[in-house]
């Protein structure tokens, strides 16, 4: 069994490891090649939608996948195809019909969700809206047969599937650099369509593998027939639907904030490689950090140790702030080493390096409150105390439009300004770290409600020390950045960049083990 568990973990995490790598390469082209200009500001655009269910429905461990595993788990191979078949038909007829109102209306949609974009930006979006529909449907499938492939212990393909569309736009964008030096009279880069194209073909490319190995283990069963929901499609639509809607208000902040980056030319593509340096490390903390304690949490809570419980939660706050604390200095501290090695080169020019720095460092700052809050909501889901949460997330839309639109300025039409700040799109930014850190707040002060105590006084005096820590550690590292400055390639830049971390991580551990607010060991195999 251990054995069993362990060659599992191995090939999910090497099949992620692959899939981010592929993500990373993928986001390092698409800045070569289009930068920060108008055609992937709007691509940004006319994926909401489709990324949105790509997500929701298509993802992994999301709603559908997590439902789908639930219930084909227990089952025989020839009931288990029987009802993947059709509940995929019932959902597949729903999706088309979804995606062909979507396409139809593509030119309203795209004047919702970004009503101050250019006519050209708008233009350019719709018409990749359009090619992007049939994603649709297919990440219907796609997330149904991530389920069943992980109800039938078939975890690699799953976990590597998603490189597959990064592979793809890679090699589109490659195919279309080599073009371009034969045919020195057009430019495939400027083709509006281009994007668009290599997502809808990879992932039509990720839904025929997926048929092709569901169809392998016996799960396609094309001989079945049409009929009304069994107690099985009930228990998987049962289960989908409010995961989805809870899944789903997330997103909504995603909306949101891109309604008010329309604002702003090239706000779009600053995000998305803005988000994208953030999210990395996040997810690492996120998986190492915090999805260990869980099953602490519903274990200890069912036999009623809350002494046990509160101490295990406490010292995940600890690990939580400390590393994220980290994190947040080193960005301030790398940001502009850091954008340049990654992105620029090709249509990324100085210009955009300088746009997507500033977006690095304001979501540096909301780093801790970022993972704090996850912290805290699944720490609620673990002990089953779900309201909250839930109502929070409806409450965080309504402070996320009010903080948007006034850190914009308060733009009201035909009246300009009413407020005088405007941050431009780092006030989008910002507004998400108001939010999450009004959020914990909430959280951890009704944690007593649920008997769960925190030293609020020790816990604000260790997180001050460690920003002290993480503060001196940046102006000492910022120092030695400044005298070196005279770097001119690449490879002195990355050169610079690894010493420059190996130096900022000694002095912050160091710093946190003088001030007596760092527990963690190098060698120990346990938080």
């Amino acid at each position: 069994m251990h054995s069993f568990l362990k060659n599992n973990v191995l090939s999910i995490s090497f099949g992620t490891s692959i899939s981010k790598l592929a993500g990373c390469t993928r986001q390092i082209f698409i800045a070569s090649a289009f930068g920060v200009g108008v055609t992937y500001d709007a691509f940004n655009y006319a994926y909401i939608i489709p990324g949105f269910l790509l997500i929701i429905i298509g993802g992994i461990n999301g709603p559908l996948h997590n439902a789908v595993v639930a219930v084909l788990t227990p089952l025989n191979k020839k009931t288990g195809g029987i009802i993947l078949t059709q509940v995929s038909i019932k959902l597949s007829i729903l999706l088309i019909g979804l995606a062909i109102l979507i396409y139809f209306n593509s030119s309203l949609l795209i004047e919702l969700l970004a009503p101050n974009l250019s006519y050209e930006a708008k233009s350019i979006a719709t018409y990749q809206l359009r090619i992007l529909t049939p994603c649709i449907p297919l990440s219907g499938f796609i997330g149904l047969s991530f389920g069943a492939l992980n109800s039938r212990r078939k975890f690699f393909l799953s976990s590597i599937s998603p490189a597959i569309t990064s592979l793809t736009t890679i090699f589109f964008i490659v195919f279309s650099w080599v073009f371009n030096q034969e045919n020195t009279s057009s430019n495939l880069f400027t083709y509006t369509g281009l994007l668009a194209f290599a997502t809808l073909t990879g992932t039509f490319i990720q839904f025929v593998v997926q048929i092709w190995e569901i169809s392998k283990i016996g799960l396609l069963r094309l001989d079945s027939t049409f009929k009304f929901f069994k107690d099985e499609e009930r228990r998987i639509f049962k289960l989908i639907i409010p995961a989805s809607i809870s899944s789903g208000l997330t997103q909504i902040n995603v909306f949101i904030d891109m309604f008010f980056a329309s604002s702003f030319q090239g706000a779009a593509s600053g995000l998305a490689y803005g988000n994208f340096l953030i999210q990395a490390p996040l997810g690492i903390l996120s998986n190492s950090l915090i999805l260990p304690l869980l099953p602490k949490f519903s274990k200890l809570r069912s036999y009623g140790d809350k002494r046990a419980l509160q101490k295990k939660f406490i010292s995940g706050i600890e690990n939580c702030f400390l590393t994220t604390i980290f994190l947040t200095g080193f960005f301030l501290t790398f940001n502009n080493q850091i954008v340049q090695l990654v992105f620029q080169r090709g249509a990324f020019d100085y210009s955009a390096t300088l746009k997507v720095k500033n977006i690095l460092i304001a979501y540096a700052v909301g780093i801790p409150f970022y993972l704090y809050r996850d912290l805290l909501v699944r720490t609620y889901y673990s002990i089953e105390k779900t309201k909250l949460p839930f109502q929070l997330s409806f409450a965080g839309i309504v402070f996320n439009i009010f903080f948007d639109w006034f850190l914009i300025g308060a733009p009201i039409k035909n009246f300009g300004n009413l407020s005088p700040y405007n941050f431009g799109v780092v006030g989008i930014i910002l507004s998400s770290v108001i939010v999450n850190f009004i959020v914990c707040i909430i959280l951890s002060l009704n944690l007593r409600n649920e008997d769960i105590h925190l030293p609020n006084f020790e816990l604000l005096k260790k997180i001050n020390l460690m920003s002290l820590a993480s503060f001196i550690d940046s102006t000492i590292c910022f120092t030695i950045l400044k005298a070196k400055n005279n770097l001119n390639s690449n490879f002195g830049e990355f050169l610079l960049l690894i010493f420059g971390s190996l130096t900022f991580f000694v002095i912050y551990y160091l710093l946190t083990k003088i001030l007596k607010v760092n527990k963690f060991k190098i060698y120990q195999n346990k938080i």
